[in-house]
């Protein structure tokens, strides 16, 4: 089997390459525009590959609110055209095609309501996807974080080490998820791919988490003595909506595929593990905003924009 992993050097696609090695070819924005069709329809007459694995995505949430063109591009069209040209594909999408109103973890069937040009265009994405591929799995994931690339993990012990005090948002609800899990999963599903028609899928670790209570972690385990102190999402306005409450069932996706998955303190102890004082693994990504109050000694709250891949 021979795989193309796209978005190769973001958090997703680094963990995939340890993992697939030469099993797979890699490609970032560089070296293959997914939004153009020729280009892609040309790369796929000259190579071919039993599965692509779609990792890219413009996912700068807020600036997508003035930046909708690329947002759509990236999102919708680069997809669509992998799966026409590639035929079989694992694409992953985002817990932003929910609204967040939702009480209870979602399923793959419930309705999606995105708040967000970030969400409406992923979820344009995999409607295309389900449509143009032969074969497809797209998989929804959640706060994804990891060694690589610049993330609110990195970015919280980087700021821990530099500050008293950080207030992070304790209202958003959802599961923060170690992106070598999510790679580990997608190992397990590529044999799988035969069985699969066209289906969404959700991962995310185990377990449920605000923000706060995953900043409070990575300070605990990263043995980083700064206080984090709970901020309400109604303390500031921004450009886009963030779903409140995401948290996402992944029981299909244990079932079918047989997949075990871990809680998500396991998963942030195991990724804080291979992080060295001082040092990050470089890895070039796409990114999402999440904001952070920073409380200064004199008390004054700045605000800090931070970025998840």
């Amino acid at each position: 089997m021979k795989y193309l992993v796209v978005g190769s050097n973001g958090q997703l696609g680094s963990e995939l390459r340890a993992r697939l090695s030469s099993e797979a070819d890699y490609k970032d924005h560089s070296s293959l525009d997914i939004t153009d069709e020729n280009t892609v329809a040309n790369f796929f007459k000259e190579n071919s590959y039993d599965i692509v694995i779609n990792c890219a995505a413009y996912t700068a949430v807020d600036k997508a609110e003035d930046d909708k063109e690329a947002a759509d591009r990236v999102n919708r069209v680069g997809p669509a055209l992998l799966a026409k040209y590639g035929r079989n594909i694992i694409h992953i999408s985002t817990d932003y095609v929910f609204d967040g109103t939702a009480h209870t973890p979602y399923c793959e069937t419930d309705h999606t309501n995105p708040q967000s040009v970030y969400g409406s265009t992923k979820l344009a994405g995999e409607i295309a996807v389900l449509h143009e591929a032969q074969t497809a799995a797209i998989i929804r994931t959640s706060w994804l974080y990891s060694a690589h690339g610049n993330n609110f993990l990195k970015t919280m012990r980087r700021l821990g080490a530099e500050r008293e005090s950080l207030g992070v948002i304790f209202d958003q609800i959802g599961t923060p998820t170690y992106a070598g899990d999510l790679a580990d999963a997608i190992v397990s599903i590529l044999p799988q791919m035969k069985n699969v028609n066209k289906e969404i899928y959700h991962f995310s670790n185990e377990g449920v988490s605000s923000w706060y209570d995953f900043a409070v972690a990575i300070m605990d385990l990263s043995d980083i003595n700064c206080k984090i102190d709970p901020l309400e999402t109604k303390q500031y306005v921004t450009r886009a909506i963030r779903p409140p409450f995401s948290v996402l069932n992944k029981s299909k996706i244990k079932n079918e595929f047989g997949i075990s998955i871990p809680h998500w303190m396991d998963g942030l102890r195991r990724c804080i593990g291979t992080l060295h004082d001082g040092q990050t693994i470089s890895a070039e990504s796409h990114t999402t905003e999440l904001r952070i109050f920073l409380k200064q000694k004199n008390s004054q709250q700045i605000l800090l924009i931070c970025r998840i891949c």
